[in-house]
């Protein structure tokens, strides 16, 4: 089985007739583009022609920016140092940020028309673009000018996006210094972070260790892309006329802040219990002060469950199988047509990813895969973003770009499923093992995430005055993971680098991206129960909610399941689910 992923389908190599002609097509399309601004915004006349015209100039441009864009990026994330592809990368950077201003003129125009909802009323193009063409009239108050918009789209190519691919380049081909029997070796940086979940305990300590370690070479340069970073996020921000880069993160996941409060006071009001969780973990693994951080992936119980690549995906499969075929049928293709790059390798991105491609109705699937139950998830995880993409196949390209916190939502309900079912045909043992497993997975996502969410809010408040460095970066992320963790864990082994390994600090255009895990995990949750209660109808009303999810504000969409998430009591429900997990596990450990 080949593990590595294909990539033809978008292009067969950076010297095919096929890229470099959707490359020439890039000039002519911004001439293009740069003509029809001019030409709509001369006047208000033949508004619902012009509107169409946009409409479609969009499709058109997102169909062929995402191919072009997509192949990029897929190659340089299993091949970091690839240079024909970063050549690629910052020629297209370059051009798109062309479009910027005649973009910001266009948008300007849409907010100034007069009578949108009855011009939209007229035209069935418009009909189904409505709440696209809404949410840009919603956005165009925080438009800077045409020049200004343009200046700072250039800019960002050799600022943010260049500091994001510096990031990407050090943490890739850091190479770690760790004992392994006996000898002295040097491993990728993800084959090592995989240690966390091996079953030998000195292993384990000693991968952390070494990880730990491993990071002082690369720190200073971590903190100054941080900076450079989250410095341009400020400062933009500010210009818009936003309140504050989280301000800007809501609006943008089209949500407000009132549902992230009620979220957040049921987080912090379930804090004890999950600390309970941590350290009878630590008790059974024989620490006494809490649960070191090298443990939290230890796997728990005697069992055999190892799972190579295609035991997971088979295991994947078969559960999927007990929500819905259509689910099932997906995760297969994806499998068979090598949407899937699988093993940690040099050069190659740590952690996880989908990328959906609307462009050709397909997904690829990004593993760093270590062969334990926590792989199998990961991977149910990200088929989960996969399968939320082809629900939305249908829809317009427009239609398809979903806010962040939905985006959690189909990969943390296709993991519950596999939790489920799997723990439905195991033995006692492995039963145990789950649970534990589905536990561990809600606390990171609960309890790592609200340290996240403290370290970013502070990185933020304090970037205003001055740049922050690695020293300070460490002490944050250790009183954000004392905040959270509490009592779980021994207060002696945090992780202080957590800023480093982590990419989501380091997306230019993505800001905050740890509250939306939360939410997606516990709206999930919610879905599941609801999924309990409906059987055999709620699949296919599941697979119309993710279709919508791009053409929706986020509380209109979860409304059509009944779920109010302004309203606390909603989020504490969900909370109470994991709850019982916990409850589950210490009953389970009694006896251990």
């Amino acid at each position: 089985m080949n593990l590595n992923w294909s990539l033809k389908e978008l292009y067969d190599s950076f010297e095919s007739d096929a890229f470099k002609k959707d490359v020439e097509k890039v000039d002519l399309f911004i001439k293009d583009y740069k003509d029809m601004a001019n030409s709509i915004c001369m006047s208000h006349e033949n508004q619902m022609e012009k509107l169409e015209a946009y409409i479609r100039k969009n499709i058109e441009k997102n169909k062929l920016f995402e191919k072009l864009l997509g192949f990029i990026h897929l190659t340089l994330s299993v091949d970091t140092k690839n240079e024909t592809a970063l050549k690629y990368s910052d020629i297209l950077e370059q051009k798109v940020s062309l479009l910027a201003e005649p973009d910001a003129k266009l948008k300007k125009w849409i907010g100034e028309v007069d009578g949108l909802d009855q011009i939209i009323g007229s035209s069935e193009t418009l009909k189904e673009h409505s709440f696209y063409l809404k949410e840009i009239v919603e956005g165009s108050k925080y438009l800077l000018s045409e020049k200004e918009e343009a200046v700072i789209s250039k800019m960002q190519n050799t600022g943010s996006n260049a500091w994001s691919k510096l990031r990407d380049l050090l943490t890739s081909t850091l190479m770690v210094d760790i004992e392994i029997e006996g000898k002295m070796e040097k491993l990728p940086l993800t084959v090592v972070r995989n240690m966390a979940y091996d079953k030998d305990p000195e292993l384990r300590k000693k991968a952390y260790q070494a990880e730990i370690e491993s990071y002082k070479k690369i720190e200073d340069s971590m903190a100054a892309c941080l900076n450079g970073i989250k410095g341009e996020v400020i400062t933009i921000a500010e210009m818009r006329g936003y309140k504050s880069p989280l301000d800007q993160a809501l609006k943008n996941s089209r949500m407000d802040e009132d549902s992230l409060n009620a979220m957040l006071t049921a987080i912090k009001e379930s804090l004890p219990v999950f600390r309970k969780y941590l350290r009878r973990k630590g008790e059974l693994l024989g620490h006494k002060n809490g649960l070191p951080f090298y443990d939290l992936f230890a796997p728990m119980g005697e069992v055999n469950m190892e799972f190579p690549y295609e035991k997971s995906a088979e295991f994947v499969e078969t559960n999927f199988r007990t929500f819905s075929d259509r689910l099932a049928d997906f995760a297969r293709k994806a499998v068979d047509n090598r949407w899937i790059d699988v093993k940690p390798k040099e050069g190659k991105v740590g952690g996880a990813f989908c990328s959906n491609l609307s462009s050709i109705g397909e997904s690829r699937f990004l593993l760093n895969h270590g062969d334990t139950f926590s792989d199998v998830v990961t991977m149910a995880h990200e088929l989960g973003h996969g399968y939320h993409g082809e629900c939305l196949k249908e829809e317009s390209i427009l239609n398809a770009d979903y806010p962040m916190p939905l985006a959690e939502t189909a990969s943390t309900f296709c993991e519950t499923i596999v939790k489920k079912a799997a723990v439905k045909t195991a033995s006692p043992e492995e039963a145990f093992a789950i649970v534990e497993s589905e536990v561990a997975d809600s606390t990171q996502v609960i309890v790592d995430i609200y340290s996240r969410f403290l370290f970013e809010s502070e990185v933020f408040e304090r970037r205003k005055e001055s740049a922050v460095n690695s020293q300070e970066l460490k002490e944050i992320m250790l009183n954000a993971q004392k905040e959270a963790y509490g009592e779980g864990l021994d207060q002696e082994y945090l992780h202080p680098y957590m800023w480093a390994c982590k990419p989501h600090y380091y997306f230019p255009t993505s800001n905050f991206y740890n509250f939306p895990y939360s939410f997606g995990l516990l709206f999930a949750k919610g879905l599941y129960a609801e999924y309990l209660k409906r059987g055999e109808s709620f699949p296919e009303a599941y697979d119309k909610l993710l279709a919508v999810t791009g053409k929706k504000k986020i509380a209109d969409v979860t409304n059509i399941m009944n779920i109010d998430i302004h309203d606390v009591e909603f989020w504490r429900g969900s909370l109470r689910i994991i709850e019982e997990d916990i409850e589950k596990f210490l009953e389970l450990s009694k006896n251990r």
